[in-house]
Order: structure tokens, then sequence, then C-alpha cells
């Protein structure tokens, strides 16, 4: 079969197409014959070295497809059925891929394998961060960053289901209006004004009871200025690099903050935690809370194009690859 492999770290053209053998799937192991697969900013931190993985390797963690084989043990799951998994191992920029059963959701018929494989991930990000890191309640004034982006996109529409008030922020006048078209009352480009000012005054000054980013390095600082006291900061992803050293002191000095840096992993231990995370997804894309926006689609062998569209911050919704 066709995969993407790197046998180093570096830039996007570490990437490389190869034909490779794909073994039966072992014990316990389901094979997904994938027609989807998910691009995702932790695939650039596994391609980088941020996130280190052995090498050589293959990439991305997220898929949908249909079960072409099962291994010795799996009665949960058959050929033919319809699947998505996204938490690994690493491999699914490729055209299949053997996957522990235990790590695999399957889909509804509501849902298409595109729109699974867009947003499994994400989604199921947007879940854990929004119902269980912080639980959004109705009233609640939230900043969410990068609202633009395939998390944010998810997120700040369930964000206003909830009954939430949501201020975005976005890094170009381009995706201000995509921000408020999903959710946002209020959008702030954080290239061209002061927002952590704007924050305190779309909140008469008191802060948010929590900021939700994933930009990293350049919002950090700003984030834990917008803060109400004993607010949550949930550091979850570094789009612009990782968060700098700071002296726990910090947290006290701007309000008894509470900080968090949550992975999807710990929120999904259990096969039934997986599936009841990826449920109450697919319950809010069912039923047209969440709508989902796959803006950019490339093939396979063009995994390098989908990496730099991402790194350029070019990209809007989601990013799927064809196998």
């Amino acid at each position: 079969m066709r995969a993407i492999r790197l046998r180093r770290t570096g830039g996007p053209e570490v990437l490389e197409l190869q034909n490779i053998d794909l073994p039966p799937p072992g014990p316990g192991q389901v094979q997904v014959k994938h027609t989807n697969v998910g691009v995702n900013f932790i695939d650039t931190y596994h391609r980088s070295g941020l996130y280190p993985i052995p090498l050589p390797s293959g990439l991305g963690l997220e898929a949908a497809g249909v079960v072409d084989a099962v291994g010795e043990g799996v009665s949960s799951l058959q050929p033919g059925d319809r699947v998505a998994y996204c938490s690994g191992p690493i491999g699914a920029y490729a055209e299949a891929n053997n996957v522990p059963a235990d790590r695999v959701v399957k889909l509804p018929s509501a849902v298409t394998d595109e729109v699974a494989a867009a947003t499994l991930l994400k989604g199921m990000t947007a879940q854990y961060l929004l119902r269980r890191t912080y639980a959004v309640k109705h009233g609640d004034t939230i900043l969410f960053h990068a609202a633009a982006g395939g998390v944010g996109l998810i997120a700040c529409q369930w964000a206003k289901h909830l009954g939430a008030t949501v201020i975005g922020t976005v890094g170009s006048a381009e995706k201000v209006e995509l921000a408020k078209s999903h959710g946002c009352a209020h959008v702030l480009n954080v290239r061209s004004e002061d927002w952590v000012k704007r924050v305190r005054e779309l909140t008469s000054g008191a802060g948010v009871p929590v900021v939700y980013d994933s930009v990293g390095k350049d919002t950090w600082s700003g984030s834990l200025d917008c803060l109400a006291i004993r607010g949550t900061m949930v550091s979850f992803g570094n789009a612009s690099g990782a968060v700098p050293a700071f002296e726990p002191g910090i947290l006290s000095a701007k309000g008894s903050l509470y900080l968090t840096r949550p992975t999807l992993m710990h929120y999904t231990r259990t096969p039934q935690e997986l599936q009841e995370t990826a449920d109450d997804l697919f319950s809010v894309i069912a039923s047209g809370v969440v709508k989902v926006s796959v803006n950019q689609r490339f093939k396979l062998e063009d995994a390098r194009a989908a990496h730099e569209a991402l790194h350029s911050r070019s990209t809007t919704g989601a990013t799927v690859l064809m196998p």
C-alpha cells in the first residue's frame, strides 16, 4: 500500500510517499481501509520533533473507513463496519492501518466518512474542553483562541448552543466573518487590535472564567490577563510555539488562577469513555447544532502541501487527505 513516511524530523519536506507492506491485523486489532484521513496540528508536532516519535515512522492519528479484517480475539467489530479512529497508532497517512479495536469508534449513518475523519479528533477535543475540562454553563462569557481553526469552528458553535457568549480570536481579517458565522458573538483580530483590552471591555472589567488557548507562546501572557479571579487557563496546543517557562507565583498574582494542560488521550482512556465522547460529538453534528466545514482536501501524495497550508495559517475549518 501507499503511505507517507518520515526518516528524520523537520519541515514538510521530510514527508515521503512510499510503498510499504501492511501485515494482517494482530490480536486485538482491526485493519481499517481508509476512505478519508484527518490532518491535525499534532501531526506537525510529530513531524517537527516537538513531540518526539521513534523514527523511521508513519504519520497521522486520525482516519475513517471500513474494517477490512479483524485480528484474533476481536468480537466488537466485523469486516464491513464503518469506523473511525483518532488516537493512533501513528500511521493514518496511508491507504490502511492496523488499529487496536478498543480505540475504534463505530460511525452512525448520519455521519459521513469525510466528516468523521475531519472532526473526530478536533470534535472530541471540543467535547472534553467544553463539557469536562471547564464545564461551560449558560450565561458564561468565554474566550476561545483560533476560533476559525478546526477545533475552534466546532467548539464555538457548541459553546453557543450551551448558552455561552463566545469571544473568539483570529489571526486575519479574512477569518472574522467565518468565526462570527460559527458561534462567536465577538471576534478579535490578535494581529491588529489590543485583544486583551477588548476582552476586559466586553466583560465590564471582570474578565472571563475560562480561556481556551491552542496558540501557545504568542497568546500565553495575554490569556492570563483576560481571566477573572479564580479563572481557568486551558492550554491545549502550541501553534505558535511552546509556552515559555514561568514561575507558578504568576497564577497567584493574576487572581489565584487555575492552569491545566489537558490531552484527549486522558479523557478517552477506556473504550467506554471513547465511544461516549464520540457519540456526544456525533449527536450535535447529526442535530445540526455543529455544522462541519471541510475546506481543504488534498490527495495522499500531497501531504507536504497540506502541512505547508497549515503552517501558513491559510486554512480554515478541517483538512483531509484522500488516499
